[in-house]
């Protein structure tokens, strides 16, 4: 049924959830990314919106959090999902994806896409201050937008966005071999354009319906332009706390700003403590009280943690994965024979269950997980140690190969497995020597060596992490793919608001993957936390996202 200022696609989408071709989920995303209300599209399917628990919040304390304190003075350059739990609460993004995995406006108070999803215009939430007490306007927007884009700053949202805002030339720069290095430029000149003060109009050079996911990426935060594109201790940003302390490797505090033009904040102040990320110190420090909550408890730890009275389990179902992820540029992995014989050497369902046991379930070698609504169903890959062995032997190594996996040394299941994955493939005459790096340091290599394990945490659209990590010249393109095939099946895929048409490219970028792809991907896992009972309004999020403005503390 019709419904007013609504996109016509969502009159689509809408008959195909009706006539039982699209499920629930898959439409709530899809019409929130239309531009339809996250209130309305609830009530189209005859739900009610979600709401967090209700009662008078509880006002003032300090919450304190376990978590790895980063060095955060580049927010566009964040490569974790640790990193944003300290900017983003001080600086924003214009828009949020919830803990149902629906898109919603934030700085932004509305966005509208074209019939052909080719403009999209971005409406400036009426009544945002930064901390000094200047109005959030369209300039704001854009200067962060070109920023975000541009090579010299080398954001990942560069990749995400490459397709539909950039072009790609040879600049005058030479590479080490003397060749003009590849770099990208907006396609046209008011690809971002100012309409007036509070609205912005992107005009993009292909179709693509997740702009509203995009600009929550979380490197993806509107910085002041006055701070130059740096952050730090009392930088100015837009939101509820600003930062008042940070010491990489042990501590940062964050302190309410009481005229945030949002909800709360309820708390005084947040200090966000570093243990080591040792598991055993984890547990330690919720055990004890040192911290009221966790980043995330490793599965191992939940039984002994669920037995303590003042802890509360909260977990999320996620496409939370770890990608072991060949580069193209090293050899043996320039051979996709190669390739794919790593793949069909490995057991997944063996290998998650010494990593996880009920926590993860397995994947499919092509990034794109089950609970994504394009996912495509392919008959499994299955483990094939001949098969294996004969490509090998056909790319050149009838020996077999010698390789070194690079891992983090946190959390342990990346040592398990790693183990999992070196056991089957010997099978196949694949050697592999694990090497144990501290996580600070394999993110010195993490694009550069040669077999690395890297953690890529859960987005809400399959067609996201594909673009972020396998579309050629891309900065988190860390194993350094370049197939125009995928690229072009990717660009058509972003385009389509039909899960079930994006399905079918889908299902074309999933087996392309398989074959010729640079991944191995075992498994799919659930995460976990554990809170303080006193803690009100903690939700478990997807990607680890942490609002603390709508947190309290009971400390009664």
């Amino acid at each position: 049924m019709p419904k007013p200022n609504s996109h016509p696609k969502v009159d689509e989408i809408d008959a195909a959830f009706r006539a039982g071709r699209m499920d629930r989920r898959a439409f709530l995303r899809t019409a929130t990314l239309l531009g339809t209300s996250a209130a309305a599209a609830y009530a189209m399917v005859g739900l009610p919106m979600p709401a967090r628990a209700q009662g008078a919040m509880p006002h003032g304390g300090t919450l304190r959090v376990e978590t790895t304190v980063y060095d955060v003075s580049s927010p566009p350059t964040a490569s974790t999902t640790a990193h944003p739990i300290i900017y983003s609460n001080v600086v924003e993004h214009l828009t949020r994806v919830g803990t149902d995995n629906v898109t919603r406006p934030h700085l932004l108070e509305s966005w509208e896409p074209s019939d052909d999803l080719r403009s999209w215009t971005l409406r400036v939430r009426p009544g945002v201050t930064w901390h000094s007490g200047r109005t959030f306007t369209a300039d704001d927007v854009i200067w962060n937008l070109t920023r975000l884009v541009s090579d010299e700053v080398g954001s990942s949202t560069l990749g995400l966005m490459k397709g539909y805002l950039l072009t790609e030339y040879e600049s005058d720069e030479l590479d080490d071999d003397g060749n003009p290095r590849r770099a990208h430029r907006l396609w046209r000149e008011d690809a971002i354009e100012k309409l007036d003060d509070m609205t912005v109009r992107l005009n993009l050079k292909e179709a693509q319906l997740a702009v509203p996911e995009h600009l929550n990426h979380y490197p993806a935060v509107m910085l002041d332009p006055d701070d130059g594109g740096v952050f730090g201790v009392e930088a100015n940003g837009t939101g509820p706390f600003t930062l008042a302390e940070i010491d990489p490797g042990r501590r940062a505090v964050l302190v309410a700003n009481p005229d945030y033009w949002g909800e709360g904040p309820y708390l005084d102040r947040v200090e966000l403590v570093d243990v080591g990320g040792n598991d055993q110190a984890i547990m330690n420090a919720l055990i004890s009280g040192q911290v009221h909550g966790a980043f995330q408890v490793q599965p191992e730890l939940a039984p002994i943690l669920a037995n303590q009275e003042h802890l509360q389990l909260h977990e999320a179902t996620t496409a939370d994965t770890a990608i072991t992820r060949m580069n193209v540029t090293h050899k043996p992995f320039d051979d996709p024979r190669v390739r794919k014989a790593f793949r069909l050497a490995l057991d997944a369902e063996k290998a998650v269950a010494v990593a996880f046991g009920p926590y993860a379930a397995p994947a499919e070698h092509h990034h794109v997980a089950p609970i994504h609504p394009e996912y495509a169903d392919l008959p499994p890959m299955t483990r094939d140690v001949e098969a294996a062995r004969a490509l090998l032997a056909e790319a050149g190594y009838p020996d077999g190969v010698d390789v070194e996996l690079t891992i983090q040394q946190n959390p342990p299941h990346h040592l398990r497995s790693a183990t999992a994955m070196q056991e089957m493939w010997r099978d196949a005459g694949i050697r592999a020597e694990i090497n144990v790096v501290p996580n600070p340091q394999y993110w010195d290599v993490w694009t550069t060596a040669p077999l690395g394990t890297t953690v890529w945490a859960h987005r809400p659209l399959g067609v996201i992490n594909l673009s972020l990590a396998y579309r050629s010249g891309v900065p988190w393109n860390e194993s350094a793919y370049a197939n125009p095939d995928f690229d072009a099946l990717l660009t058509q895929a972003e385009a389509l608001p039909d899960p079930d048409e994006r399905r079918e490219v889908m299902a074309q970028i999933q087996a392309l993957l398989q074959e010729d792809g640079p991944i191995i991907q075992t498994y799919w896992r659930k995460l976990l936390t554990f809170y303080d009972k006193r803690v009100k309004g903690f939700e478990m999020h997807p990607t680890y996202a942490v609002a603390f403005n709508e947190m309290g503390l009971d400390e009664g």
